[in-house]
């Protein structure tokens, strides 16, 4: 299904107004929002729930590991691209990175059991093992970090069934050095 970008002359006046407040949050509107603007529904719950994921009381580490783990595990191009350019912004080490996008753990005791779980979550459509469960317990995650990284992997998975029914939304140039696939 093709999803053109729209453009602010050519979307539904009720998606004009969340455009620009995703415009005003990020200084651009993305590929992404612009495909799916043509639904004020589905552009409202993605706004929605991209400004949940991205408040104060989530790791933003954390909430971008979790989106690549996603985009992995349903094969969301745009996604994974999205969220590897936000971890290069964060300092994320790029060896890390690569071994989230080849499916791999990243190091680190809470960032690989951030990523499992996640993975885990996707995968296992919610029922994630319990020693998935226990190896995030153990490296420190408490039970509200595993609600708040399914609201991240709810969002993942929105972007991804999006992006695989559009047969890819092409990446904005600032993702493209981190294109995936």
């Amino acid at each position: 299904m093709h999803l053109p970008i729209l453009t602010s002359d050519s979307v539904p006046a009720a998606s004009r107004p969340i455009l620009d407040g995703i415009a005003a949050d990020l200084g651009f509107v993305p590929n992404f929002a612009a495909a799916i603007a043509a639904s004020p529904t589905l552009l409202a719950g993605f706004d929605g729930l991209r400004r949940a994921v991205g408040g104060d009381s989530f790791d933003p580490v954390h909430r971008e590991i979790a989106g690549v783990a996603v985009g992995v595990a349903v094969d969301n191009a745009y996604g994974v691209a999205f969220h590897s350019t936000v971890l290069s912004g964060l300092g994320v080490d790029q060896e890390d990175i690569k071994a989230m996008r080849d499916g791999t753990e990243p190091r680190g005791e809470v960032q690989a059991a951030v990523y499992a779980f996640a993975r885990a979550l996707v995968v296992e459509r919610g029922a994630v093992p319990q020693e998935v469960v226990r190896r995030a317990f153990d490296a420190g995650l408490q039970p509200a970090d595993l609600l708040q990284l399914v609201t991240e992997c709810a969002f993942a998975t929105l972007v991804g069934l999006v992006d695989n029914l559009a047969g890819r939304i092409e990446l904005d140039e600032l993702l493209r050095p981190q294109a995936w696939k």
